[in-house]
């Protein structure tokens, strides 16, 4: 064995290591994503398929629930590139730490598994990311992510309602986990937080918005929001925050 290929399989190996933890908490969020697959009519055949080819917790819940609103295949398309999009971000992001003799099928990959877990130990590896790193973390993380969610609607399918109803709750905590510290941090995004709820409560109660379905509310609402907080607090670059 060469020392070039020592090195790959000492990567790889790092990275299933590394991968474990992640992949222990892919499968305690995934098994909630299962619960609401499940509500929205998916078989735990579907459900874990459609993990093993998205890996995005809220891009798969967006899409869940729009199944479960009937809505359009372009609703359905347009809600999860929405929900996604931060991955655009971090794949640009990530590029900067690649080496620039590697080939297109390497980039493809890692592209294509950009989560938010893996993007931060990939892009936090010194010098230029091996992505047999990444791959090795794949290899456990997904599988993870895959058989949490099979099962998950598998247990919908044989549990109680009120235990279902218990445990699709846990998703729902899952994204206040994800919300509140930064919002803790960051005095405009707890003010988007709130203004999200507010709206997203009035979108739902008044009569001249409750036609609108859940999915296009999410995909205006984010649009809108999102779109507002660029214009009027739009975030400084290191450059303009030196001279402030």
């Amino acid at each position: 064995m060469t020392e070039n290929n020592e090195s790959n399989f000492s990567e790889f190996k790092l990275g299933l290591k590394d991968g474990i933890p992640v992949a222990l908490g892919y499968f305690a969020v995934s098994f909630s994503l299962g619960i609401a697959a499940k509500k929205a009519g998916l078989t735990p055949f579907q459900s874990g398929l459609t993990s093993f080819l998205c890996s995005a917790s809220a891009g798969e819940y967006a899409g869940f629930d729009a199944i479960a609103s009937c809505a359009t295949i372009v609703e359905l398309v347009l809600v999860t590139l929405i929900v996604n999009a931060r991955y655009f971000l971090m794949s640009v992001a990530l590029t900067q730490n690649l080496s620039p003799k590697l080939n297109f099928f390497h980039r493809l990959v890692l592209g294509f598994y950009v989560t938010d877990e893996l993007f931060a130990l990939s892009i936090a590896r010194p010098k230029f990311l091996n992505p047999r790193y990444t791959y090795g973390m794949i290899c456990v993380a997904s599988p993870g992510w895959t058989i949490g969610t099979f099962l998950g609607t598998l247990a919908g399918n044989i549990l109680p309602d009120r235990v279902v109803s218990a445990l699709s709750v846990a998703l729902y905590g899952m994204f206040i986990a994800v919300i509140i510290p930064e919002g803790k941090k960051n005095r405009v995004v707890s003010i988007l937080i709130v203004v999200s709820f507010l709206l997203s409560y009035l979108f739902s109660v008044l009569e001249f918005l409750s036609f609108i379905n859940e999915t296009t509310r999410t995909i205006l609402l984010t649009v809108i929001i999102s779109s507002a907080a660029a214009i009027f607090a739009p975030v400084k670059d290191d450059a303009k925050s030196k001279k402030c």
